[in-house]
């Protein structure tokens, strides 16, 4: 396991959005292949900012913006990023429409936001990650869960 993936157990405190960015950029180089990962966390808290890490990682120049109304969007790099934002969905909508489960594995990164609306989508090879902010410090605060 990598020092990064260590860290992320104990969990990560970062100060601003450069460096929330740093790690998720530091991640997109250490991630197994056919590895999801889930963003846990409240409205605010840094998952898309941490997107744009895990992007500027696998060198996707495109601005990376919450695919909200979108629900995805595709990013080609050196691995093709699917960034899902589940927000709109509900667990109860089939998500066999959304024909998004042959991105879950190589060549594509796939980066769920809200994932507890979207259940199916997760497995063994899925990264779940939990982003929240200090509530005395205003760090924000990452950690595998």
């Amino acid at each position: 396991m990598s020092s990064l993936l260590e860290a992320l157990n104990k969990g990560i405190l970062t100060s601003n959005a450069e460096e929330t960015i740093a790690i998720g950029e530091a991640l997109s180089k250490e991630l197994p292949s056919d590895t999801s990962l889930a963003l846990y966390g409240d409205l605010g808290v840094g998952k898309t900012t941490f997107v744009k890490g895990l992007a500027k990682g696998l060198n996707i120049a495109k601005n990376i913006t919450s695919p909200t109304f979108n629900l995805f969007s595709i990013y080609k790099g050196d691995k093709q990023l699917i960034h899902l934002d589940a927000y709109r969905l509900s667990p109860e909508q089939s998500i066999e429409t959304l024909m998004i489960e042959d991105f879950l594995c190589s060549p594509y990164l796939c980066v769920i936001e809200w994932p507890d609306n979207v259940p199916e989508l997760l497995n063994e090879n899925t990264l779940k990650l939990e982003l929240s902010i200090q509530a005395n410090s205003h760090q924000h605060f990452i950690q595998h869960i």
